[in-house]
């Protein structure tokens, strides 16, 4: 890695300490350059003809993709957001009344949501597997909640949007592969800040943004399923003619792709933007980002530890690039104002966002950093400095 070279692509980070690549990232210069060139084109031609033209790109998103994740190209689905993509692995699920899924304390709040839904419609049980004393899901509890409940569907979020939690991904996976049971796993945190294999995973359905640590734009995500998805017949409730051929006034034959997942309309445009995410990712190398991050948060949560009157509300074994943080002496709003005033790009969890984690840690609001790996140890140090001051 080359983070002189990294920083020159990525225009928004000369100016400023941004830190809030969770939320919404920097996107590298070469997504910026594909998609104004796709619409100024788009504006001449119109959209069928230059759709038509820029075919073999659009094939590269699932090449790339794929390449991303360890995947086939046939397994991935481009969508317009995480919640798109989420949304539609689970009304491909066939519920019946009196099925469970097995979550978290820590799943996103969206996917909770759609849990409480689909639970008004199928009296599903949502059972919450509890986590260990480190903060990490319970795994002998977690195999036990799958046996003991009429299990459909084992829903697990990687990384939540609240603290810097990573669960164990893979273990979950060995369970439920182990066990026959259909896996979802909320990628929508870890893809693009770890090297994510959906092969070691073994999940069914692996859904993520391009906004976040992808570096996409914003309205792109995507949707990896598995053959076993694919083989077993599942389709979202709502299709259209990119799922499937009308093959009589009554009868249709589903694609034999994850393109069964997708919908005809859609933007071009954020496909090749979030394309051009995926391949300039792919040519630093995941393995290399990774490790990167590592670095950087393993530093930078060790000065943040050191500010006197800072508490890190961050629990797992294994920690992200989330930090979550607030302090003694200084309210959130006192936090969000010194950090503003000095150029610091950050966000702020709500507790509305982690409803159960945020009653555990007893607190409603928290400064949540996200560094990248176009960021910088001299950065954290003087995101440091100025919080101890």
């Amino acid at each position: 890695m080359d983070i002189n070279t990294i920083r020159q692509h990525t225009r928004g980070c000369l100016d400023k300490i941004f830190f809030n690549s969770a939320g919404s990232s920097l996107v590298p210069e070469t997504v910026t350059n594909q998609m104004v060139s796709y619409l100024n084109e788009e504006a001449l031609i119109g959209g069928y003809a230059l759709a038509a033209r820029h075919a073999s790109a659009q094939a590269e998103f699932y090449t790339e993709t794929a390449k991303l994740l360890n995947s086939k190209p046939e397994n991935i689905a481009f969508c317009t957001s995480a919640t798109d993509a989420y949304a539609k692995a689970l009304s491909s699920v066939t519920f019946k009344n009196g099925d469970a899924i097995i979550t978290t304390d820590d799943d996103y709040i969206s996917n909770q949501l759609a849990f409480l839904s689909l639970q008004k419609e199928y009296q599903l049980e949502i059972v919450r597997a509890p986590n260990g004393e480190d903060g990490s899901l319970d795994m002998a509890a977690f195999e036990s909640c799958i046996t003991q409940h009429p299990t459909k569907l084992v829903a697990i979020t990687h990384i939540p949007t609240s603290s810097g939690l990573v669960q164990p991904a893979a273990a979950i996976g060995e369970i439920c592969n182990r066990l026959g049971v259909l896996y979802l796993l909320d990628a929508c945190q870890s893809v693009g800040q770890l090297d994510i294999d959906v092969q070691k995973i073994c999940c069914d359905y692996l859904t993520a943004t391009g906004r976040k640590f992808m570096r996409g734009p914003r309205g792109t995500g995507m949707l990896y399923v598995s053959d076993r998805v694919l083989n077993a017949g599942l389709v979202p409730r709502i299709f259209d003619m990119q799922a499937a051929r009308w093959t009589g006034p009554d009868t249709y034959e589903l694609t034999n792709t994850a393109g069964r997942f997708e919908y005809f309309e859609t933007s071009i445009a954020g496909k090749l933007g979030l394309m051009q995410a995926i391949k300039y990712a792919n040519e630093i190398g995941m393995a290399n980002i990774e490790a990167y991050n590592k670095e950087l948060m393993q530093h930078f949560r060790q000065a943040m530890a050191e500010v006197k009157g800072l508490t890190l509300h961050d629990k797992g074994t294994q920690l992200s690039n989330i930090l979550t943080f607030t302090m003694e002496n200084k309210s959130v709003d006192e936090l969000m104002k010194l950090l503003s005033n000095n150029q610091v790009y950050y966000s702020v969890s709500f507790k509305d966002f982690a409803l159960i984690d945020f009653s555990k840690k007893n607190i409603d609001r928290a400064i949540r950093f996200s560094p990248h790996y176009f960021n910088t140890t001299e950065e954290c140090e003087k995101v440091v400095a100025i919080l101890s001051s």
